[in-house]
């Protein structure tokens, strides 16, 4: 998978697709391949973006 998350830039918010439990997160930082995102019930997460096409959340 390509970087699909390049987009993905630091206040925007997301879901992770496989944890909808998670809640809602915001993008704390995308360097390289790597997105930072703190979710409400798991908190930090660092996630690789080759792997994982994080879901854009604009109803916010």
């Amino acid at each position: 998978m390509s970087d699909a998350n390049a987009f993905q830039s630091p206040g925007m918010f997301v879901r992770h697709p496989h944890h909808p439990d998670w809640g809602v997160g915001q993008v704390q930082s995308n360097i390289g391949h790597r997105v930072t995102v703190m979710f409400p019930e798991e908190g930090k997460v660092v996630i690789d973006s080759t792997v994982v096409l994080l879901e854009p959340v604009f109803d916010v």
